[in-house]
Order: C-alpha cells, then sequence, then structure tokens
C-alpha cells in the first residue's frame, strides 16, 4: 500500500539524486522503484534514498502500483520510453527537452491522448517562486506593458564539471538544447508562444577534453554548435535577445531581464526555484552630470521554496482535480519547436517560423503547498 501516488524512476544518473530527494518528501506521492540499464546503480539509488525496489526499466513498466514514470534518460531516449511507459498506461514526466524530434514528439502526445494519460515535461523550474513572483509582478502591471527580454548563459562549459560530459556536445544538447528549455520554458511562460525566431551558431573546438573524474583527460567530439545567439518575436509582439554558450571564459549566467513601458524587471535563475525579484522605473528627465543610478524596488518572494519535482506534484494534483497541468507536454512540444528552429536558422541563415503554439500558461496557486496532503 503506497502513501501517495506511486511514481517509478526510469534514469538514475546524476539528476536522479535531486528528483528523489525532493519526491521523497511530498506526502502526495510515493516513489516505489528505481530502474535503469545498470541495475547495480538503480540499487544503489534506491537504497540511497529509501526506496523499496530497483530493476529494469521493464521492471517500472510492468509495476501495478506505479500510477507516474519519471523519465530521466538521456534525451536520445525520452521519446521511446515515454511512448513504453503510456503504452503501459502511465502518465509520463519527462526532463527536457521532451525529444529531439517534431514529428517523434507529436506522435508522443496523440498517443497519451488516445490512451488517456498525461504527459508533462521539465523544466518545472518556472513553478518556483523565482518565476513565479515575476509572473505576478508582471500581471500587476509593475513594469507596464512588457516590451523586449534578454537572457543569457556564457560558461566554460560543463566538461569542466560533469564526470561524462560527452552527450552535452551531442545532437540534442549543445547550449541551445541544454540551456535553453530553461529559458524559453520561462520565456513563453511570462510572455507568450513565439512566432519566430532568428540566430547564429558556432563551434568553439571540435574536440573537448573531460576534465573531472574517473575519465578525465579524455578527449572527444563535438558534434554542435557551442554558442548560439537567438531572436525571438512573439506571437504577441515582444521580442527578446537570447545568448548560450559553452566557449566563454567569463561566468555569466542566469540573467533575464523584462523591459516594459513603465519599468524593467530582473528575475531569478531560471535553472534555479528561488532568487532576487526586482524592478526599476524610468529615471525622467535629468541633466547632464546628473547621476542616472536607479533605486531597485525588491519584490518579496512567495510560495515554498523546493526543487526538481515540483512540476509532476502539480501534475499528480491536477489530474486529482481533473483540470490542466501547467508544465504540459505541449509546452515543452513548443520549446522544442522554439529551439528546433533556431537550430534551422543558424543553418539557413533567415528568420524561421515556429510552427507550433501554446496556451497562456497560468500562474501557480499563491497558497500552493508542496508539503501538503491533498490526494
Amino acid at each position: 500500500m503506497t502513501s501517495g501516488v506511486g511514481v517509478g524512476i526510469i534514469g538514475s544518473g546524476v539528476i536522479s539524486d535531486t528528483y528523489l530527494q525532493n519526491l521523497n518528501s511530498f506526502p502526495d506521492v510515493d516513489v516505489v522503484i528505481v530502474g535503469d540499464l545498470d541495475v547495480g546503480r538503480a540499487r544503489a539509488q534506491a537504497e540511497k534514498h529509501r526506496v523499496p525496489r530497483w530493476g529494469t526499466a521493464d521492471d517500472v513498466l510492468s509495476s501495478a502500483d506505479v500510477q507516474v514514470v519519471v523519465n530521466l534518460t538521456t534525451p536520445a531516449a525520452h521519446v521511446e520510453v515515454s511512448a513504453a511507459a503510456i503504452s503501459a498506461g502511465k502518465h509520463v514526466w519527462t526532463e527536457k527537452p521532451i525529444g529531439l524530434e517534431r514529428e517523434a514528439v507529436d506522435g508522443l502526445l496523440r498517443l497519451a491522448e488516445a490512451a488517456g494519460v498525461r504527459v508533462g515535461c521539465a523544466p518545472d523550474t518556472v513553478l518556483g517562486p523565482g518565476v513565479q513572483t515575476a509572473k505576478r509582478a508582471i500581471a500587476r502591471g509593475v513594469i507596464g506593458t512588457p516590451l523586449f527580454a534578454q537572457a543569457v548563459f556564457q560558461t566554460q562549459g560543463p566538461d569542466m564539471w560533469h564526470p561524462s560530459p560527452q552527450f552535452l556536445f551531442q545532437r540534442g544538447a549543445g547550449p541551445l538544447l541544454d540551456m535553453g528549455p530553461y529559458y524559453f520554458t520561462t520565456l513563453v511562460s511570462l510572455l507568450g508562444a513565439v512566432d519566430r525566431v532568428a540566430a547564429v551558431g558556432l563551434q568553439g573546438r571540435t574536440e573537448r577534453d573531460i576534465r573531472t573524474g574517473p575519465h578525465a583527460g579524455m578527449r572527444f567530439s563535438v558534434e554542435v554548435p557551442t554558442t548560439m545567439q537567438v531572436i525571438s518575436v512573439f506571437e504577441s509582439g515582444q521580442q527578446a535577445q537570447s545568448l548560450f554558450s559553452f566557449d566563454s571564459a567569463l561566468e555569466r549566467k542566469g540573467i533575464v531581464e523584462i523591459h516594459g513601458t513603465e519599468g524593467s524587471l530582473v528575475i531569478p535563475d531560471p535553472n534555479t526555484f528561488s532568487g532576487r525579484t526586482a524592478y526599476v522605473e524610468p529615471l525622467g528627465a535629468f541633466c547632464d552630470g546628473d547621476s542616472s543610478e536607479q533605486p531597485w524596488v525588491e519584490i518579496e518572494e512567495v510560495g515554498a521554496v523546493v526543487g526538481r519535482g515540483l512540476g509532476l506534484l502539480e501534475m499528480v494534483r491536477a489530474i486529482a482535480e481533473d483540470r490542466p497541468h501547467l508544465a504540459s507536454g505541449d509546452l515543452g512540444r513548443h520549446v522544442l519547436d522554439i529551439l528546433l528552429s533556431a537550430e534551422e536558422s543558424a543553418e539557413r541563415g533567415e528568420f524561421v517560423r515556429v510552427e507550433s503554439t501554446v496556451a497562456p500558461v497560468p500562474a501557480l496557486r499563491e497558497d500552493f503547498d508542496p508539503f501538503a496532503r491533498t490526494i
């Protein structure tokens, strides 16, 4: 007998630690099994986080007490694993990106609709109190009408810290597909669907070296652009300029600014659930020599700070309440479309229209308590 909605995890790599830690703290869900191609690794994670069972992916899918599968496999396997879970009658929460090809993701979402199950997609950082506080501030009109946004992620690259970074430089990753989902999911949540994009990209080096862990010193090939700059035009007319790079000696990341008719808003790193939200108002008239320093207006953050797994929790509550969930498969599909369109734009040297769209994403209820039992 489980104490909440039964959850099974497929994939026990680095990111599984934070999922297991957070999901085990939510009374509405109960992780009952961890599965992996490497059963020994699945067992180690299960024992570390006091999950009662472990095994293969098939063991997870055949478990009658699993209602939701958390797909933490590599991007290339996302659609295949999610489809298998749907075919087994399970709801799915998948890490980003939802898939690597539009047609495959469309087929996945049709399969879920026909089976009557839900698909949710990371990142769920947009449901954290950081972005949600910013979303409510924009709705209150603190910066007037939003006009344009800026987003920056530039770093030396994950080969500096990840013990097995090769997949992050292969098709389906790179800074655009790896980090872009955080930033574009945030921008879409705040400004709405994207209509078209233009992008340029470059590859700083064709080969990289692993810097840490048991394979330190190993050289591997780079398959994708490691710096991408993207111009986005939203359906509502706003614009955004975004930089994603694994080639920068200067570490500068987590920057998202929304500029409006009555002020400019800075919000927390989209790869986190919490942080500073503040805005400045226009200066008005001033003379040469006057100080242009602008006072910041700090906005108090509202909401419990948790971490990855929050979107899954919101999804299972939405299922119980028979309402749409916020971090939906449709949102993940639209963000993927934006990213793939940016890749195509960089290759073709022209604006590319984003064919998909997504409905406006509602705000999370201010009284949403992850630690309450509601199911």
